[in-house]
């Protein structure tokens, strides 16, 4: 069910081993992961200093674009979920001294969207 939801829009969750593998070349020295979400071929990711966002580009997913935030840098962020029409949740962070959103992703009618604000929640303290 994991690849049916993420072939939906879901976000699943991923192990901190697979996320690890994946972010071996960025992340730096000591830095752990806490909880890693996948979201079709794209990553959420939360280590203990930082939010990773991995942005997988092209057919291949050959390229690939790291965004990363640390958590001193959100200023807040902003969960809307789906609707009986609109079947769509949101999730956007704002980054200090910034007007506009500088994330914003989107999942499909799931719960997944809850953990994910769980976790920014825990964080942003």
């Amino acid at each position: 069910m994991g690849f049916l939801n993420g072939m939906l829009g879901n976000a699943s969750t991923l192990s901190k081993g697979d996320a690890s593998k994946e972010l071996e070349q960025i992340l730096t020295n000591g830095e752990e992961i806490d909880v890693a979400f996948k979201l079709i071929r794209d990553l959420i990711v939360f280590t203990d200093k930082r939010l990773i966002l991995v942005d997988k580009q092209g057919l291949t997913g050959k390229k690939v674009e790291y965004h990363s935030i640390p958590f001193k840098s959100i200023s807040h962020f902003n969960v809307e979920t789906a609707g009986h029409f609109d079947l769509d949740a949101e999730l956007k962070i704002w980054i200090s001294g910034a007007q506009l959103p500088a994330i914003s992703k989107q999942f499909k009618k799931d719960k997944s969207i809850y953990d994910v604000q769980k976790v920014l929640a825990a964080v942003c303290v």
